[in-house]
């Protein structure tokens, strides 16, 4: 008879090391835009050691500040976020007052 695991990792959201959902994103594609960077400042001539240290502390920033916006916002928070920058503050109505009080008399007249 055959036997089937069954997976309960279904349904939860991605993580590694404690970094969740987009913050793995934004992790993997500052890492890689980093590495990116320093190799093309080494084969453009740029020394070394300058490589070396430009890399090691824009990642060390980059690490630094991804776990801190992680325990800051959580899971869902950077959406949240950018969801609430895209409401407008207050809405605006440029009808007359006129406008609405001549549509509401020929409502109570029906």
């Amino acid at each position: 008879m055959n036997t089937y695991h069954i997976n309960k990792g279904i349904g939860r959201t991605v993580e590694f090391k404690g970094l969740k959902a987009q913050y793995l994103f934004i992790f993997g594609g500052g890492l890689l835009g980093i590495l990116i960077c320093v190799m093309v400042m080494y084969m453009a001539g740029v020394n070394t050691n300058l490589c070396l240290i430009l890399g090691g502390i824009s990642s060390g920033l980059l690490i630094w500040q991804t776990f801190a916006l992680n325990g800051k916002y959580g899971e869902h928070g950077l959406m949240k976020m950018s969801a609430q920058k895209k409401h407008p503050k207050y809405i605006i109505s440029r009808k007359s007052i006129y406008r609405y009080l001549k549509i509401n008399r020929k409502r109570t007249n029906i």
